[in-house]
């Protein structure tokens, strides 16, 4: 009796996989490892719809069969079903064809739920494409399986974006820069962002260049990457905007060299925080130099009511004032240390009515600070 190879690949579907062939080994594979072989997992997901109308009784009837089957509750189902509608509707055997799948690569059903509600239209994508090559790559740089699993559930589209075309490309132009490997893969975990939204030229490299910075140092991964995936448009904005309150070129480089970060922060935020600091605060533009927190801080509901109620302690006349370098400390407490340390210190009436004051100026938002919705932030 003759058996075609299409045949027991239809078999091959049906049959209990060894839980050996469902994640990769617990050492670290070599670059020619061939566990995920096109047989074991580019060629089920072709194959599908051929054994769709074979063993009807064990194949689940719709999508939502498969996602309960994965542990997926009404409540998490009911935000997919808003999130990705789609998902809903796709084919079943094709959905549960690229669930195994992940679950072969050592994905567990929690992870693939938040992944589901976090991307779900992730499934709809074509998951296997360049699979074997993909994973061999992604296993040449992070090294280990569990990396390789973190990586993938913080940013599922490292299994759809163009292989050749992206990422390959983009992980050969940071090596060029001069990120070490380890530097790499931490970036890559940090930065979901990073693959699709990296580009450079001899401009954003003249930046990285004004910083000062080496390739050994222990910031230059983040300026390197936080500018790669910058626009220019938005870094002259920013550099310009930094500029409007009296800071040198070398100044906010070294800014940025120092606490890269910056870089992250909207235009309309720095501007905000910096006019405070500069017309309320009576400090002087350097300050932020030295204490960056200042424009990190959270306008409405860190600075301004900090300041105001130091302001309020010394119109009172009370003993423990918040001002000169404690200053500074007090931004950068908690909530509860704070109050702590400035308001429950004095006895319940003073207490009370500092409580009291606080409370009120916390209360007071920005007009429309709940409908403005456009922003220079990050990375746009």
């Amino acid at each position: 009796m003759k058996f075609r190879v299409g045949s027991l690949l239809k078999l091959r579907i049906f049959l209990p996989t060894s839980p050996n062939l469902q994640s990769f080994p617990k050492t670290l594979l070599p670059a020619t490892w061939f566990i995920f072989t096109p047989a074991t997992y580019s060629t089920i997901c072709l194959t599908e719809e051929e054994s769709a109308g074979e063993d009807i009784g064990d194949q689940p009837k719709n999508s939502l069969q498969v996602l309960k089957q994965l542990g997926c509750s009404d409540t998490e189902i009911s935000m997919i079903s808003t999130r990705g509608p789609s998902l809903l509707n796709a084919d079943a055997n094709q959905l549960e064809c690229k669930l195994k799948l992940l679950t072969g690569l050592g994905i567990t059903a929690p992870e693939l739920v938040k992944i589901i509600i976090g991307r779900p239209r992730f499934l709809t994508s074509r998951v296997n494409h360049c699979l074997d090559e993909r994973l061999e790559f992604f296993m040449t740089l992070f090294g280990s399986r569990e990396v390789l699993v973190k990586a993938i559930v913080r940013n599922p589209s490292l299994l759809t974006y163009d292989f050749q075309k992206k990422i390959k490309p983009t992980i050969a132009l940071y090596q060029g820069v001069g990120l070490s490997m380890q530097d790499l893969i931490q970036m890559v975990l940090l930065r979901p962002t990073l693959i699709p939204r990296t580009s450079f030229d001899e401009e954003k490299m003249e930046y990285i260049r004004k910083t000062g910075l080496s390739t050994g140092s222990k910031m230059y991964k983040h300026v390197v990457t936080i500018i790669g995936v910058s626009r220019l448009e938005t870094i002259r904005k920013k550099v310009a905007n930094l500029g409007k309150f009296g800071f040198s070129e070398d100044e906010i480089f070294s800014l940025f060299a120092k606490f890269p970060l910056v870089l992250t922060l909207s235009v309309d935020k720095v501007q905000r925080n910096m006019t405070f600091i500069l017309g309320q605060m009576k400090l002087p533009a350097t300050t932020v130099l030295e204490h960056p927190c200042l424009v990190f801080m959270n306008l409405e509901d860190v600075l301004k009511p900090r300041v105001l109620l130091a302001r309020k302690v010394q119109e009172m006349g009370l003993d423990k004032k918040i001002e000169g370098p404690m200053m500074m400390r007090a931004m950068r407490m908690t909530e509860k240390r704070f109050l702590k340390a400035f308001v429950r210190c004095h006895p319940k009436d003073v207490a009370d009515e500092l409580m009291e004051y606080y409370k009120n100026v916390k209360g007071v938002k920005r007009l429309a600070e709940a409908s403005r919705t456009l922003h220079q932030g990050f990375p746009f």
